[in-house]
């Protein structure tokens, strides 16, 4: 914190205590300590957070105290300390910080205007164990948390190169939430770097709660009605550690378990963890297989919905994709009943507790469309196809992508209705226009590269995958 911000400790140890007890509501918070010792005839003050402090190493650092003979400045009790993180401030706001983040504030009358901080805390967290959402059939099964320390640290197991830098910050207004922005000294394009520090800097959240959600709506403010993610993100330490050799740059944020991966491109979400798992073989089939399935949930409802309304232009061996009983209700309306009911089964199967909710949300699918298509309501051919669709939306593991996918086929159908073959085209051109405009953090690499501005070596690598020692070879 500079100078101009600071707000100074009295030199008076009563007044210091006095201010820390009534800005910190000591007396209505329960979980906030004031414990008091007397150490070398004079009276000491500490002020912590219950739940967040190592009990032990707090008992240990009290017992080395009381064994002191003679009272000491802060800066000779900062170097004697059996302790590693240890620092003196002076700064008032610094300290209330610190301990509503978790560290120990040591005061006493022998400090004059300085403050001890130990970081003595400890978060609560879960296992490291392997994101739902982003699983793999080869490769590390450790996942990121919602604690800081312990995702750089994954990071840093993955990458022993010096570097690697790790660059704290702190935003977040009341929340005053920890960032880590992680790149390769060298390797990452000292403007990009650059731009990313100043979006972070220029962000003034009111609080970050919600983690990296909050922090990403902070950064791009634009574009709202553009449903493409601008913003890539990944659970998985291995996948963060390899974006990080590439040249691109990690963010990470205290309470969240997902690392931002900047820049953003399009072409990047169709690069999964299992590609690089398998041979080069594998990894490209893989690859080519997840395009085209993620290309196709697009296009296939509404190519369909033209089939039938231009049936009478079908060869003959065609004409199979003509329903002979297309149901009650208009071919129209059964795909978008469909697709919100698609959604509903999602909501209700999250909602539902784990021990029920595979059962539930499959019998109820089944049922529910056995049900519909017997009594009339729906055709067969929209099960089938709207099944395909909600599938392909598991080829990859960016919910936010699956939407803009979902947004977009709605869009073309509904285009289809109206003007036929002409709707399909303007769909198309829709969806390319707002790939194409979508801006992401950084504002300079473009949503369509490799393919804008092309690059033809990078482009084929996007769909063909390469040999490992190709890729280690960029970091040298």
């Amino acid at each position: 914190m500079g100078e101009k911000n600071a707000n100074p400790l009295s030199y008076i140890y009563t007044e210091n205590v006095e201010d820390l007890r009534n800005i910190l509501n000591i007396k209505e918070n329960f979980d906030l300590i004031e414990r008091h010792l007397t150490v070398a005839d004079s009276d000491m003050c500490f002020f912590y957070i219950d739940g967040f402090v190592k009990d032990g190493e707090m008992l240990r650092i009290m017992q080395y105290l009381l064994s002191l003979k003679k009272p000491q400045t802060a800066e000779e009790l900062e170097k004697k300390l059996p302790y590693v993180e240890v620092a003196r401030t002076f700064d008032k706001n610094e300290i209330i910080r610190a301990i509503l983040s978790g560290q120990t504030a040591i005061l006493t009358e022998r400090f004059g205007n300085e403050c001890i901080l130990l970081d003595l805390r400890t978060y609560p967290a879960r296992p490291t164990q392997e994101p739902e959402t982003d699983k793999v059939m080869q490769g590390a099964r450790d996942g990121f948390v919602e604690t800081l320390v312990i995702n750089t640290a994954l990071i840093r197991r993955r990458i022993r190169d010096p570097r690697l830098v790790m660059e704290y910050t702190n935003i977040g207004g009341s929340s005053a939430t920890d960032i880590v922005i992680c790149y390769m000294k060298g390797i990452c394009d000292e403007e990009l770097l650059e731009s990313v520090r100043k979006k972070i800097n220029e962000a003034k959240p009111k609080t970050l709660t919600l983690g990296f959600q909050s922090l990403a709506e902070s950064l791009v403010r634009s574009g709202w009605f553009n449903p493409f993610p601008k913003i890539r993100t990944t659970e998985r330490p291995d996948t963060a550690a390899a974006q990080v050799l590439e040249g691109n740059i990690i963010v990470l944020c205290d309470t969240s378990p997902q690392a931002m991966i900047l820049p953003t491109s399009i072409f990047s979400y169709l690069e999964e963890t299992d590609d690089f798992c398998f041979p080069p073989l594998t990894g490209t089939y893989l690859r080519l297989v997840r395009t085209f399935i993620l290309l196709l949930s697009v296009v296939i409802t509404p190519l369909w919905y033209l089939s039938i309304e231009y049936s009478y232009i079908l060869p003959s061996e065609l004409l199979f994709l003509v329903p002979d009983n297309p149901g009650a209700i208009p071919i129209i309306m059964q795909l978008f009943l469909v697709e919100i009911a698609i959604d509903g089964l999602k909501i209700a199967s999250m909602n539902t507790p784990d021990i029920l909710s595979n059962s539930l949300s499959v019998v109820g699918a089944l049922i529910l469309g056995d049900f519909a298509v017997d009594v009339g309501w729906l055709c067969g051919d929209v099960i089938l196809y709207m099944a395909f669709v909600a599938i392909a939306n598991f080829a990859q593991q960016n919910h936010e992508l699956g939407y803009a996918f979902k947004f977009m086929r709605v869009i073309i159908l509904f285009l289809v209705y109206f003007l036929g073959i002409w709707g399909f085209g303007l769909g198309l051109a829709i969806f390319c226009i707002l790939v194409a405009t979508n801006k992401t953090v950084t504002g300079k690499r473009h949503y369509l590269y490799p393919l804008i501005p092309f690059e033809p070596k990078v482009f084929l690598n996007l769909f063909i995958r390469r040999k490992k020692h190709d890729f280690e070879s960029k970091t040298k």
